[in-house]
């Protein structure tokens, strides 16, 4: 008869010689990537500084855009999670039908009407007559097409020239235009380089100085609430912090858009860093999508809805 004892030491032998099951080591968990459309204006400077406030688990890469409509079309295609643009861009693509929404604020100001110095225009009604350069669609030409509106002129006063932001201080060097209706930091530029003198800062209409939003797709704020409080959150740190370091700021835009120094201190002053987004705002973009109406530049309105703050709302309450 087998002994308790040797019957225990029979089964701890076999169990010792057994093969032990592998060990599955824990799926370590992909690190979140979120897509930030940003443009190449010191408007778009806040996305630089996401990085000092992002999450461990979490990386935000930057891409970079030449035009507002470029960068929207990214947000609407899912090209890009997020973006900046103009409330032009955005109003554009909001009566059109696009799936697009604007949640937060980017920048006020950062707008301003530049002429050549010593080119006898000292205000809006010198223009008359000459070569401005002002972008199609940009917010920059509804608010100067006001501005004009309110000076007893119109676009069939001036010669509209089509150049982009980024051309528009080199096309007045060079004599291409008398004037141009730019964003920052090209007034800064043209200013700083003694090319240019100041018109006038147009934010002198029922627009305020409503300028630069922040957008997503509508089924990313559906389907993605986490991740859009997770985003607005940076942002809304990353612009709080460079709007209070105005070094700081001046630093980044001179490492990322490749601008003198000189230039971006300039330009700097001209831009109100911002994510709040509320009833003045939407006030704002009302009367602006209501110009681009009249100017014929959209055939409806944005249905009611497209500019949501309850995200910003929530954030501002917590």
């Amino acid at each position: 008869m087998m002994r308790r004892r040797d019957l225990l030491t029979g089964l701890a032998a076999g169990l010792a010689l057994a093969p032990l099951p592998a060990i599955r080591p824990a799926r370590a968990q992909a690190p979140t990537v979120i897509r930030m459309g940003s443009l190449k204006l010191i408007h778009s400077i806040a996305p630089h500084f996401y990085e000092q406030f992002t999450p461990a688990g979490v990386t935000v890469e930057v891409v970079p855009f030449e035009s507002p409509t470029e960068c929207k079309n990214a947000v609407v295609t899912k090209s890009v999670d997020f973006g900046t643009f103009g409330i032009a861009a955005a109003t554009l693509g909001a009566a059109a039908g696009e799936p697009l929404l604007v949640i937060a604020s980017t920048c006020n100001r950062g707008m301003a009407v530049i002429a050549r110095k010593d080119g006898g225009i000292a205000s809006l009604k010198d223009l008359r007559g000459k070569r401005v350069a002002i972008w199609p669609g940009s917010t920059q030409e509804v608010f100067v097409l006001e501005r004009l509106r309110q000076e007893g002129m119109s676009v069939k006063d001036i010669t509209p020239v089509r150049v982009s932001f980024s051309e528009m201080h080199i096309a007045l060097a060079r004599g291409d235009v008398d004037a141009y209706v730019g964003a920052e930091p090209g007034p800064g530029v043209s200013l700083a380089s003694g090319v240019g003198q100041l018109v006038e800062y147009p934010y002198g209409t029922e627009m305020g100085a409503l300028n630069m939003v922040f957008g997503t797709h509508r089924d990313t704020a559906a389907e993605k609430p986490a991740l859009v409080r997770q985003m607005l959150d940076i942002h809304r740190k990353a612009t709080e912090f460079a709007a209070k370091n105005r070094d700081a700021m001046v630093a980044m835009a001179v490492a990322k858009l490749g601008q003198k120094r000189e230039a971006i201190e300039l330009s700097a002053p001209n831009v109100e860093l911002t994510w709040q987004l509320g009833e003045t705002e939407v006030k704002q973009a009302r009367a602006y999508a209501e110009h681009m109406l009249a100017l014929k530049q959209i055939k409806r309105l944005p249905e009611a809805g497209f500019i949501d703050t309850r995200f910003v709302d929530a954030m501002r309450a917590a």
